[in-house]
């Protein structure tokens, strides 16, 4: 009897240790401390472990959009947050991705549009981009999406990141310090709004949004066919009372061009099947639907397009 309970103890084992080593572990790379990809990560590494497809999933904190796009092309992620611009200029091998060529890249969805935001506080004299002259500017963290977006908008205004103003390359927790202590006189951020940095700014000074032109908005997306343009409502900030002009860019998750058909239908499906368990985190959760989901800049993972045709969508 002894014999044959430790035997069906060890087969129990065994099948346990067979089904844990099933699972396939996915890493998510989100973004630091004080944006929406850090939390919105974590939540989904919850939702995709406990959604019973064989997943085990972790969120990892990096410096965002462009990190993350070269973490999944090694293979060392194999889910991104990444920034239109930056997705574009991997895909293509360009700009920031000269270096590295064309990254093998594919779209498992796109998220939501999320807003770039030029903020400064009451007092800093700057009330218009070209204000920005001769003052100290944080143009966003190395490796970071942000920067790519503010680049752009900063070559289209004819603006000199070198010579024009005070560069820095702050975090966004570091960019938020900064310019509560008065070190930087404005910040380029960009993620959805409310953004948890701007509202850290403004529980200890007075907020400012700096607009952009509509004709630098109209320029700089007709440059970049993958942004668009986009208005910060007044009230979405306790102290902007009036709509701030702006350019918004899409936020990704990306997958290496070789992931399982299967895997990337069924991250999918999860993700958007459960979207109001992320409505605490963002809301832009709500843009977690077929018919916005399945836009995007390049090739979408075959399970995705998979799962968007079943829901009606045309995948061309």
């Amino acid at each position: 009897m002894k014999k044959r309970t430790l035997a069906l103890a060890l087969i129990g084992l065994l099948v346990m240790a067979s089904a844990g080593f099933s699972a396939t572990f996915i890493t998510i790379g989100s973004g630091g401390v004080g944006g929406t990809y850090y939390p919105l990560g974590g939540a989904m590494a919850e939702v995709l472990s406990n959604a019973g497809i064989d997943v085990k999933a972790t969120s990892r904190s990096t410096s965002a959009s462009r990190e993350n796009n070269r973490l999944v092309a090694a293979d060392r992620a194999q889910i991104g947050m990444s920034m239109g611009s930056a997705l574009y200029q991997a895909i293509n091998g360009i700009e920031a991705f000269e270096p590295d060529g064309k990254l093998p890249l594919q779209i498992l969805m796109n998220m939501y549009p999320a807003p770039q935001h030029l903020v400064t506080v009451k007092g800093s004299g700057i009330t218009k981009l070209e204000d920005i002259k001769g003052k100290k500017v944080s143009v966003g963290a190395p490796g970071g999406g942000d920067q790519i977006l503010t680049m752009l908008i900063l070559k289209a205004a004819g603006i000199d990141a070198e010579k024009d103003f005070t560069k820095q390359q702050l975090t966004q927790p570091e960019g938020v310090m900064a310019l509560k202590d008065g070190n930087v006189d404005a910040v380029f951020w960009n993620f959805a709004a409310p953004g948890s940095a701007v509202l850290e700014v403004a529980a200890q000074r007075d907020v400012v949004l700096v607009p952009l032109s509509e004709e630098l908005v109209q320029k700089v997306i007709t440059d970049n066919p993958f942004l668009l343009p986009y208005t910060i409502k007044a009230g979405t900030y306790e102290s902007v009372k009036e709509d701030v002009r702006t350019i918004a860019d899409s936020n990704y998750l990306v997958v290496r061009n070789t992931m399982d058909e299967k895997l990337s239908y069924d991250l999918v499906k999860v993700l958007i099947e459960n979207r109001e368990k992320f409505m605490n985190v963002t809301q832009q959760a709500s843009h977690f639907v077929p018919e916005e989901a399945s836009v995007g800049i390049t090739e979408f993972a075959p399970g995705a397009k998979k799962y968007f045709k079943e829901k009606g969508i045309d995948m061309k």
